[in-house]
């Protein structure tokens, strides 16, 4: 160990897929420079025993493995949680995490619905001093970061419009077995809302961008798929989801937002993009060419030419890597969890302005979606009222 570097020792609930790639961050975190601070996965917990063996196999320093969840958090040598389960299980495992004072990152959407989220935005607000986080990388990709210091630093002049986005074709073939994703009772009445919605929310509502009003056209485009035993079961939750919003700016100005969450999305494997229309600015970012960002500085009578450069490795955090190379997926989950330990370790002193999700974007993401089921209803514009 480093001389100052703070060991931060994590349990682990949920050892699936985003389990294993939090597992291949720590691994990695000799990847990072310049950091004083650093996880260990001292502990593992899944209800399938099987599931845990891939940590005894491929993570040094595992000593326990359990199918309760409650051993960790009765575990005097665990600092914190990564959460990572379906999300009727949030509202009980989110609170019990925090109500041990262990500090969590839990992964979306922080609840089934929105009376679960109320549940554990009430137990973060009896223990104010557990530091409680929501997963969302794809910020820290360097042009979506650059966009945000962009935002931050009045580059886009009056904002025009907004439009960010979270695709991918997994669910394209109608012959995938169905998961839990798919079902209400698991995954909630959200859908895609709730499986991918954060990631898309969680830089407009960081700016302060907060809908003023919604209209939801939501799909669900395969309505049986598979079950294990090769029966056609109904597919109960949202495929695709498209919502139309008014922002209103302090000052006067308005402009739409538009937001869009597809798990069916022909020609896209994972992605995730941002767009932001200014009067002084405009600048995209797609992961869809990661190391491609472009922008169209605009001054009054000039040119309205777009400017595409080549982004480079420059991450929020110092890394060995070169800045000739292409920054990835694993790279984004390597920098959040590198923004929670710094959040963690050196609080609001911490070497970057990114941090991670918060649990009130997270809750504010509920409302959104929740109204955005009730224009589905309705077929109607439904107003949001923030702080009510």
């Amino acid at each position: 160990m480093e001389a100052g570097r703070r060991i931060i020792r994590f349990g682990l609930i949920g050892c699936g897929l985003m389990g294993r790639e939090f597992a291949s961050a720590a691994a990695r975190w000799c990847h990072l420079t310049g950091v004083d601070f650093e996880p260990r996965i001292t502990a593992v917990c899944d209800a399938n025993p099987e599931a845990a063996k891939w940590f005894v196999r491929h993570v040094p320093g595992v000593a326990t493995v359990t199918t309760d969840y409650k051993e960790l958090l009765a575990d005097p040598d665990i600092d914190a949680i990564y959460c990572a389960v379906p999300h009727h299980l949030h509202a009980l495992l989110y609170v019990d995490i925090i109500r041990a004072g262990k500090h969590l990152l839990g992964e979306k959407p922080f609840g089934i619905d929105k009376e679960a989220n109320e549940a554990v935005m009430q137990a973060i607000r009896e223990h104010p001093e557990v530091l409680v986080r929501c997963s969302s990388e794809f910020p820290f990709f360097p042009g979506a970061y650059r966009i945000a210091k962009m935002v931050r630093e009045g580059k886009f002049g009056r904002i025009i419009e907004v439009e960010a986005g979270f695709w991918h074709s997994s669910d394209l073939d109608p012959l995938k077995p169905i998961n839990w994703k798919r079902r209400i009772a698991t995954n909630g009445e959200y859908g895609c809302m709730g499986d991918l919605g954060l990631h898309v929310v969680h830089l407009p509502f960081r700016f302060g961008w907060k809908p003023q009003s919604v209209r939801s056209l939501l799909t669900n485009v395969v309505t049986e798929r598979p079950d294990a035993l090769g029966r056609m079961v109904p597919c109960e939750t949202w495929d695709n989801a498209i919502l139309a919003c008014d922002v209103h700016e302090a000052g006067g100005n308005r402009f739409p937002l538009m937001l869009s969450t597809k798990r069916i999305a022909p020609g896209h494997a994972n992605t995730w993009f941002l767009r932001i229309q200014g009067t002084e600015c405009s600048a995209e970012f797609s992961t869809k060419n990661p190391k491609m960002m472009a922008s169209l500085p605009y001054s009054p009578g000039g040119e309205q030419a777009w400017r595409v450069a080549d982004v480079p490795y420059v991450s929020a955090y110092g890394t060995i890597t070169g800045n000739i190379f292409e920054f990835g997926f694993s790279d984004s989950i390597l920098q959040m969890w590198a923004a929670f330990c710094d959040e963690l370790t050196n609080g609001s002193a911490m070497r970057q302005p990114l941090y991670c999700a918060t649990p009130e974007e997270a809750a504010d993401s509920h409302r959104l979606f929740t109204a955005a089921l009730e224009s589905e209803r309705s077929g109607r514009t439904v107003a949001l009222r923030w702080g009510e």
